[in-house]
């Protein structure tokens, strides 16, 4: 196959994999793009030729190279599409988008608040908000919908409650929340209305929380923030408020989709369902069956680094500036990683997947994420003794990157009381 035809097949299916009609299943586009190898991407609105990485040791290679920057060029023009007024803290980049010692600096300080001790003590509350949520459910008439009714409200709600974002408010935050999430997801492609309105909303509003949180602080996670200090060093207020964005959205986005996700696969899987309900070993399980699920089905689908340096990467040439996309969700079911990468096993000896990255930036919410996933997880498989789904393949969000189905209906007196 010639550079060219490779290139022209790459276009295809990449445009195949944005299109809606692959969002219930485009793990078969993705195994087209893994068979196409390294390949070069030239998009109209990029300003250099990058390249397209879909194996598994290509993408873990991209994380751990030194020479791969995570600060994307978009980000330097959202403040240009902002009104006039708009605050400052538009203006600062998310932490996860920068690189050391900028990074390094800040994860370091946010880290001094967002503490293994303070997600912890989370257990016994996401486990009883998981029973509560449910048995808000098992009132109302109607199917029982896992994302509406479960998956969507429970990582919003405990990323709120440690923030300090009064529950009145937190259906709104979700709504610019999910406005913003736009703006990763694709290939590059320009910031919406849609969008930016979204980022403006949102740092408004978080302007005036954490005013109000400096004044009077509580026991709260933006108050933590605010109050670390380390070697006389400090968050500043526009990096609070990127900061606190930032958690807000990573914070119930991306495990709502792991929740779901993973909902999903145990309901087309009942053997694995009942396992979790049933084995004296389900706490064990219920682990395995959440790394699987970021491996088979992940809540990202994709993620870029940038070339700091003219290279050759996997025999592509790349200039300097040019973006390195990562197929995540291709690498988790590349065959030359994964013994039957398509089967969703939970038993597997090995669970290998790149879902919370690797090294310096290795997603700060992972043990926050697993332990929602666990305990909702969980507490499902043993009250649904019998779930049948209503609509197979249920309708999806329409994210290329952050996938996740709309919806799951179950018939509602499957439910337990």
């Amino acid at each position: 196959m010639t550079a060219t035809t490779r290139d022209h097949t790459l276009l295809e299916l990449i445009g195949m994999l944005v299109d809606p009609a692959a969002r219930p299943d485009p793990y078969p586009v993705y195994a087209r793009i893994r068979e196409l190898g390294p390949s070069v991407l030239d998009l109209p609105l990029w300003q250099t030729p990058g390249a397209v990485i879909s194996s598994y040791q290509g993408c873990e290679a991209v994380l751990r190279d030194p020479r791969m920057s995570s600060q994307r060029g978009r980000d330097r023009n959202l403040a240009d599409l902002m009104p006039p007024g708009a605050p400052s803290s538009v203006r600062q980049r998310w932490f996860l988008s920068l690189d050391a010692p900028d990074h390094t600096r800040l994860r370091r300080l946010v880290s001094a608040a967002f503490t293994a001790r303070r997600i912890g003590r989370l257990s016994e509350r996401i486990a009883g908000l998981v029973d509560e949520l449910l048995d808000r459910a098992a009132e109302r008439d109607g199917p029982f919908d896992i994302v509406e009714d479960l998956a969507y409200p429970l990582p919003m709600t405990v990323i709120c409650e440690m923030l300090g974002v009064p529950a009145a408010d937190q259906e709104q935050v979700r709504e610019w929340s999910s406005r913003l999430t736009r703006l990763i997801d694709g290939f590059g492609a320009p910031p919406t209305e849609e969008s930016i309105s979204g980022l403006l909303a949102l740092n408004v509003y978080l302007n005036e929380l954490i005013a109000s949180r400096q004044a009077r602080p509580g026991d709260d996670l933006i108050s933590a923030l605010t109050a670390v200090r380390e070697g006389g060093d400090s968050l500043s207020h526009d990096e609070l408020v990127s900061i606190v964005a930032l958690l807000l959205v990573a914070g119930h986005e991306t495990t709502v989709n792991l929740i779901a996700n993973g909902a999903l696969a145990l309901l087309r899987h009942p053997e694995h369902l009942a396992a979790l309900r049933e084995s004296p070993r389900a706490p064990e399980l219920a682990e395995a069956v959440v790394e699987e699920t970021l491996r088979y089905d992940p809540p990202v689908h994709i993620t870029a680094r940038v070339a700091t340096e003219d290279m050759e990467l996997s025999g592509v040439r790349l200039r300097r500036g040019a973006m390195v996309v990562l197929l995540l969700a291709a690498a988790h079911r590349d065959p030359r990683e994964t013994e039957k990468p398509d089967v969703f096993d939970p038993y597997r000896p090995e669970i290998k997947h790149l879902a919370f990255g690797l090294g310096p930036h290795f997603c700060l919410g992972a043990p926050l994420a697993r332990l929602e996933a666990r305990l909702a997880l969980t507490r499902l498989a043993q009250r649904l003794p019998e779930p049948v789904l209503l609509q197979d393949p249920p309708p999806y969000r329409d994210h290329v990157n952050l996938r996740g189905p709309l919806s799951i209906t179950v018939p509602r007196p499957s439910l337990l009381t």
